[in-house]
């Protein structure tokens, strides 16, 4: 028989079902994984074992009532450090933050508690999520539990070390760039960056979202019922939609794969044909292959995305003029006026600090450089029409 600590969370629900396993047990036995693993993973993070405890014993009570809290009641997981968690500093990987305890669950930490799903601790992460890797200031360097001597990809590093090391089945980390999708591919896991606004957010910052982290394709699926839920804190996030996501017979015959290349700027893949590129687009040009032959139609876009204010603006790094620009220069870059540029900026420097103060703030004093370059390069997309207030 599997460890316990080693079965999906489809399993556990279907057994605390039956009543063949219980949460606490479980639990126990995830408490036993980490205290073996953790010590050389340093995945984890306000690591909290009793209050795990309570609340699998609390879950084993509504099991025995037949009254589950939600779909995974009971199942033992983790949260990425820079998704506040009521009473849990949210240091953003950095040691220069001030350790203030958050005053509220973010959303995906709040749809998780309501389901019933058991938390053990908060996963590391690299200063502010500007790594692919688990290099930190505040956090021990996070190490790949398939070989320690190896980096878990990042910026969800500690959420990728503890799934793929079995701290129970279902994890959340975040993405902009690839921090959920680095961290699964290096870590042999399933890893999804759903669609911007699937999963409500706070403080919501354009372009980042939540995304679940898991061992099995359909683990994956029953964390996005629950993290999809709708919060109203969320400005920017889709309409709620009732989507059957355990629905996995989904045949791809007729379905619409876009695939993404090359940018429109900076360095490209390769030249010439793409199928006649380095190993990773013949990869790529074999896997596409295989799916229009599976009755799939995938489609290749670039000029579309070439001409995006996102695409170049998130690529834009320091330039010479912002040198020793100063906390209150970098406030500066908020109060502007036109066609949602306040809204923009602040929406930006919002994600690295919560509370606001983007002014006093030393995350916001090494970012804001970056930001300042990232709204104007917009500037002119976002007085062409792109729907933003200035509110």
């Amino acid at each position: 028989m599997s460890h316990l600590a080693d079965l999906s969370a489809v399993e556990l629900v279907s057994s605390y079902k039956a009543k063949a396993l219980s949460p606490v047990e479980v639990t126990e036995a995830v408490i036993g994984r980490i205290e073996a693993y953790e010590p050389k993973l340093n995945a984890l993070w306000a690591y909290d074992p009793e209050a795990a405890r309570l609340a699998a014993k609390a879950s084993e009570a509504r099991w025995a009532k037949g009254e589950p809290a939600g779909p995974i009641d009971g199942v033992p997981l983790t949260i990425k450090e820079n998704i506040a968690t009521k009473g849990t500093p949210v240091p953003l990987g950095c040691a220069a933050l001030p350790l203030k305890p958050a005053a509220a669950d973010a959303p995906p930490a709040a749809r998780t508690r309501e389901a019933g799903g058991v938390l053990l601790a908060k996963t590391t992460m690299p200063d502010l999520g500007m790594l692919s890797s688990g290099l930190s200031s505040f956090h021990k360097l996070a190490r790949n539990p398939w070989d320690i001597a190896t980096n878990p990809g990042g910026s969800s590093a500690g959420a990728g070390s503890a799934a793929a090391a079995g701290y129970g089945p279902l994890h959340i980390g975040t993405d902009i760039g690839g921090s959920v999708r680095l961290s699964a591919g290096w870590c042999g896991l399933v890893g999804l960056k759903p669609s911007f606004g699937r999963i409500p957010i706070d403080p919501p910052f354009l372009g980042r979202v939540a995304g679940p982290m898991t061992r099995t394709v359909a683990d994956n699926a029953l964390y996005m019922s629950v993290l999809s839920r709708p919060d109203r804190r969320d400005g920017m996030s889709l309409p709620y939609q009732d989507i059957d996501w355990m629905n996995l017979d989904i045949e791809v015959k007729g379905l619409k794969i876009g695939l993404w290349l090359d940018a429109g700027f900076g360095e490209p893949v390769g030249g010439g044909n793409p199928c006649r590129r380095g190993s990773r687009s013949q990869t790529v040009c074999r896997c596409r292959r295989d799916h229009r032959a599976g009755g799939a139609i995938p489609q290749s876009h670039h000029d579309r995305w070439s001409g995006s204010f996102l695409a170049r603006a998130f690529l834009v790094g320091y330039q010479k003029d912002d040198a020793g620009k100063s906390g209150k220069d970098i406030a500066l870059y908020l109060p502007v006026d036109g066609n949602g540029r306040r809204a923009f900026r602040r929406g930006s420097l919002s994600w690295f600090c919560p509370d606001g103060r983007h002014a006093q703030c030393g995350a916001c004093r090494i970012e804001g450089l970056r930001f300042h370059h990232f709204a104007n390069r917009a500037d002119a997309d976002l007085s062409g029409g792109m729907g933003l207030s200035d509110q």
